[in-house]
């Protein structure tokens, strides 16, 4: 989601990159699950979270959406996210022990926590929210350690990739798209990077770019 702040009043006043030390690992969590809980609709998955965990659960996107998912608008742009359920909110993917229970197949957005992006002209750094995490005895880890998703490379690369064809997406239509141009080129997007199947056996990356690239030949940007 897109958020207008000042990166100072949030953060620790410094920017991170993937081989920097940022003070985020709270040792395996011990048993502490308050970030996974009361998150409302903020859990916005993209396409390689989907990929992760539809292939990893030997799911489809639709199973997913039965019970655990569901969609809203997000910055003009209709995507999904991880639902919160119970009386305490918690993530739908907690198990008993409130310990995450496709911690292997977590969405991005988790394995960032707590960190998050800001983004620039030509990219991103990250950056260590402050006051999000409650846990005072945090010790350093390097960014692509606690992240923790091969190929940090290529990683970043698709999340720039992804994030910009978001932004460009909202730009053109804020430029002249309708309601009804909206949700046909969200139920496209949905269509393209989200409920098709990507296939387990093949490198994700690959099969990201084609399906950008034959989203992009129905939209003139």
């Amino acid at each position: 989601m897109l958020r207008e702040v000042d990166i100072k009043e949030i953060s620790d006043g410094r920017l991170y990159g993937v081989n920097d030390m940022v003070k985020a690992d709270c040792g395996g969590c011990a048993g502490c699950s308050v970030c996974c809980r009361g998150m409302g609709e903020s859990i916005v998955l993209d396409p390689f979270d989907v990929y992760r965990i539809t292939t990893g659960l030997s799911v489809t996107f639709d199973d997913l959406l039965k019970e655990k998912l569901a969609l809203r608008v997000v910055d003009g742009l209709i995507l999904p996210y991880v639902r919160m359920t119970g009386k305490d909110e918690a993530c739908v993917f907690l198990n008993e022990e409130s310990r995450c229970g496709i911690h292997a197949l977590r969405p991005g957005v988790c394995r960032l926590f707590p960190l998050g992006r800001i983004y620039e002209e030509d990219g991103f750094h990250y950056f260590l929210q402050a006051g999000e995490c409650v846990n005072p005895n945090r010790t350093k880890v390097k960014v692509k350690k606690w992240i923790d998703t091969p190929e940090p490379k290529r990683y970043e690369q698709y999340i720039k990739d992804w994030h910009f064809l978001l932004k460009e997406l909202r730009e053109l239509l804020d430029a002249g798209g309708d309601w009804e141009q909206r949700r046909k080129v969200s139920m496209l997007l949905l269509q393209t990077f989200f409920v098709r199947l990507y296939e387990r056996e093949s490198d994700f990356y690959g099969q990201f770019e084609a399906r950008k690239e034959s989203f992009k030949s129905f939209i003139i940007f």
